[in-house]
């Protein structure tokens, strides 16, 4: 199958059964096939269009809705900028990741809700103690952070994506201090107290009984080898990465966007399945972001996608300090008006405005695909194939056109 056609879904209705075969489900693994092998299929109904001058029909399918579906996420991120776009300010912005070693991927495996958990708490307060101290920024901070769980080529890489603008308010609140050109805050020093921090409450999950120690950390239950994991932790350094985000506020706002929601792989990436081997494209950073290609057989490429399963209801976007939801719109007009006041324009800047970008607004959804003429009419809302849940591969994948 070529790439003009090729998606997970597609991998998955045609190899899940092998999968099935060597490996055993978990219920959300089990959702995740299903929902993405139905989505945008009879499975899932969805309604035939007419159009009121040429009288030509389309049937559009219903989409899964599920967050780790390729398919169903443009137009929640177009959605996400139109309510995100009045929590900009006309300032720079930094892009910081937060990297966990890789010795910990197991563990976090294992302990996914807590240990994802723990990863955006430590993240950010580290980030807040940080900017808090006379000695760096000396401020208060907002930011947004987005859990990711992937690399390029699928492995289970848990880290955080934080966007926050390149300043904060002084202790007072009386004035907006704004970070050094080219410089927020020293990532060594965040490296080493996020380490610190990090560390410090995986050690008290431990001693509560909290975490779960199975099949090849069985050996970690002991306390003498628990002590001498956590050793080897604080030994490591542990990647914390900066950079400016360059652009306005409403470009910064579209970088941001493309990493809210991503899934493990888009179906862009996809080039080929044949015989039983799935070939994609990925960026090689540690040689200068070159573009290579690997090939998986089917069963491992949907093994690695399913390591990228969330908890049920866990939440991968947060946002902290100045932008944390109960103060978030106080604090915001405060940051303009000081921001204003240091741009000397003497009025503070209307957030920046961006273009409804859903389905429901985009001229394409309702345009007659023969005539181009809008407002095609629903004539017949088809319902759905399946009543409930069903095994995965009882279920025929067709691809929309």
């Amino acid at each position: 199958m070529g790439a003009a056609s090729l998606e997970v879904a597609d991998v998955m209705a045609g190899y899940g059964q092998q999968y099935l075969q060597q490996y055993s489900l978990s219920f959300l693994q089990r959702r995740i096939i299903e929902d993405l092998t139905a989505c945008r299929t009879a499975a899932l109904g969805g309604h035939l269009r007419q159009c009121p001058e040429c009288g030509h029909q389309k049937i559009a399918y219903n989409s899964c809705r599920n967050r780790h579906c390729p398919k169903c996420q443009a137009a929640k991120q177009a959605d996400w900028m139109v309510t995100q776009q009045a929590n900009l300010l006309d300032t720079g912005y930094f892009h910081i990741v937060f990297t966990l070693p890789h010795q910990l991927s197991p563990l976090a495996l294992q302990n996914k809700r807590l240990l994802y958990g723990l990863l955006l708490r430590r993240t950010a307060n580290t980030l807040l103690r940080i900017a808090r101290d006379p000695r760096h920024l000396g401020a208060a901070i907002g930011f947004t952070c987005i859990l990711h769980t992937w690399g390029q080529t699928l492995m289970h890489h848990p880290h955080v994506h934080c966007l926050m603008p390149a300043g904060g308010l002084s202790p007072d609140g009386k004035r907006w201090i704004r970070a050094r050109p080219g410089f927020f805050l020293p990532v060594r020093v965040l490296s080493q107290v996020f380490r610190g921090s990090f560390l410090a409450e995986l050690n008290r999950l431990y001693h509560q009984g909290d975490l779960k120690l199975a099949g090849q950390l069985d050996e970690l239950c002991h306390p003498n080898r628990w002590a001498a994991f956590l050793s080897r932790l604080r030994q490591i350094e542990w990647v914390v990465y900066a950079k400016p985000a360059f652009g306005s506020p409403s470009r910064v706002l579209k970088y941001l966007a493309r990493y809210t929601h991503r899934v493990a792989i888009s179906n862009h990436r996809l080039l080929s399945l044949h015989d039983g081997q799935v070939t994609f494209r990925y960026k090689d950073y540690r040689h200068g972001q070159r573009q290579r290609l690997m090939r998986l057989s089917a069963v491992e490429f949907i093994r690695r996608f399913l390591l990228h399963g969330l908890p049920k209801g866990f939440v991968r976007i947060r946002h902290y300090g100045l932008l944390a939801n109960r103060f978030r719109q106080k604090n915001l007009m405060r940051c303009r008006q000081l921001i204003a006041r240091n741009q000397q324009t003497g009025t503070a800047p209307e957030a920046p405005q961006c273009e409804p970008t859903s389905a429901a607004n985009s001229p394409d959804g309702w345009s007659c695909p023969k005539c181009g003429q809008p407002g095609m009419r629903l004539v017949e809302v088809l319902p759905p194939l399946r009543a409930g849940p069903v095994i995965v591969l009882q279920v025929n994948h067709t691809i929309s056109q």
